[in-house]
């Protein structure tokens, strides 16, 4: 499939909007949320700020468990600097099979306030990074847009990078609408079922796809600049699991029909054996990594279903 980007000059979406008054207003109603939080599908409705948790565990302050320029994400985001990257600890999942469970389930981390995360952005850009990547933000948005009305007062103004595993309320994404400049979903799975055991997401694929077609709507396909870093767009991972675990062809045909053949998606090879993945009677093939054949299977299936742009070719 298909490596590049159409061209475009790269401006950042959320600094009109600082000048306009309307990221403040933003952040304020974001805020509000928090007493009654509604963030994600979950829909807990804790008061997080008198101390409350839901089921993110996530409290009135963001947390974070490092950042720094990344080299190991997309291209169009890597580039020549990296991406750069911030970890927000905990999650509206709860996937067996986490890579990152020491930060997503285990909640390791520190919180930092707003005007810390507003200087971490400006570090990653002074850094030579390419972006601000928000590694799973969704249950942080308020504060994150309090710590953009630090950041853009200071210079900021790098693309943003909202990094999600998929599980996004509609609502709280049009909060970020000419905030986020580029979208970075998972679309994990196509049955809701095998989601539901695998993640305890409830209804995962109607919540996350009908994220996906709101993101769309804000930023379109993915566009990049000159040098071929990505400025604007949604880009779309979807990692492969054994034995066809992820449903990958109703994910690729949901992508291609309803969304657009140019969708950028990145299927990935990755998968290994973590947190709880071998404890998982019903799914003992979550123990193994995936073979060649079925990472090749699920590029086959994405080509057919009418998609050609993205990294699909395994891991060296």
């Amino acid at each position: 499939m298909g490596d590049y980007c159409h061209s475009m000059v790269a401006t950042a979406s959320y600094v009109p909007l600082y000048h306009e008054g309307e990221l403040q207003k933003r952040a304020d109603s974001a805020r509000k949320i928090l007493t009654d939080c509604r963030l994600c599908p979950r829909e807990c409705g804790v008061n997080r700020l008198d101390g409350e948790h839901g089921f993110c565990r996530a409290g009135s302050s963001a947390e974070i468990s490092g950042y720094g320029p990344h080299f190991g994400e997309e291209p169009p985001l890597v580039g020549r600097n990296g991406s750069g990257t911030v970890f927000f600890s905990h999650c509206t999942m709860g996937c067996i099979f986490c890579q990152n469970y020491r930060t997503s389930q285990l909640g390791e981390g520190r919180p930092v306030s707003a005007q810390e995360l507003g200087r971490i952005f400006l570090r990653l850009q002074e850094a030579g990074c390419h972006n601000v990547n928000l590694v799973s933000p969704t249950h942080y948005i308020p504060q994150i847009l309090e710590a953009l009305l630090f950041a853009v007062s200071g210079g900021l103004d790098i693309p943003l990078v909202y990094n999600t595993g998929g599980y996004d309320s509609v609502a709280a994404i049009r909060l970020l609408e000419g905030v986020v400049d580029i979208y970075m979903p998972d679309a994990k799975f196509g049955d809701e079922q095998i989601a539901r055991r695998l993640t305890g997401a409830i209804d995962y694929p109607v919540h996350m796809m009908a994220a996906v077609r709101e993101m769309h709507r804000q930023v379109g396909d993915l566009a990049c600049d000159r040098e071929g870093i990505a400025v604007k767009g949604l880009l779309v991972r979807h990692l492969i699991l054994p034995e066809g675990l992820a449903t990958s062809e109703p994910v690729f045909r949901f992508l291609a029909d309803e969304i657009s053949p140019e969708t950028y998606v990145n299927i990935m090879d990755q998968y290994r054996p973590e947190w709880k993945a071998c404890t998982a009677d019903e799914f003992t093939c979550l123990c193994r990594r995936i073979t060649g054949e079925e990472y090749d299977d699920a590029v086959q299936a994405a080509r057919a279903a009418g998609l050609h742009r993205g990294g699909m070719e395994p891991e060296q």
